[in-house]
């Protein structure tokens, strides 16, 4: 595909995320597997989710203050690399893997914990390598030096 105007045709994130979901649910659903009682997993969970809806409400704020589109399969119009995008290229992803496995710790449901990185490994695939190709091309070198120095996941780096 062409990643120039746009890095996808499908909103594959929410989609992947979403029927990862779904399918660890139905899976819990027939097969559920033992969880471990007392309330500390349970705990972390719930501070895991905490923080996805945290970094899902940043990263939506940044999009508006920059007036770009969210949606995933559109082209975007304008290169967002400060707040929680100085941190994170990706937050909203990283806080899709946050809320899902964070959900499952938090519900005692392995499935979920486990389909969370599944998500994650294919959003990359599918999604994330295509919108870096876009954001390379629609940006150039301002693109390369923000990918540089912020980390796809978190963090940042020195150079």
């Amino acid at each position: 595909m062409n990643t120039e105007s746009r890095p996808n045709t499908i909103p594959w994130p929410p989609l992947l995320f979403a029927g990862a979901a779904a399918l660890a649910l139905f899976t819990h659903w027939l097969l559920p597997l033992p969880f471990p009682e007392g309330g500390g997993l349970k705990l972390v969970g719930a501070a895991m989710a905490a923080t996805a809806i945290l970094i899902d409400v940043l990263a939506f704020a940044a999009f508006h203050r920059h007036r770009t589109t969210i949606l995933p399969h559109r082209g975007a119009d304008n290169l967002i690399t400060t707040g929680i995008y100085g941190w994170s290229r990706n937050p909203i992803y990283l806080g899709n893997l946050l809320l899902v496995a964070g959900l499952g710790l938090c519900f005692g449901i392995w499935a979920l914990v486990i389909a969370a990185p599944v998500a994650l490994f294919l959003t990359r695939k599918l999604a994330v390598e295509r919108e870096e190709q876009h954001l390379a091309h629609r940006f150039g070198t301002a693109w390369q030096d923000y990918a540089r120095t912020t980390h796809r996941w978190f963090g940042r780096s020195s150079s």
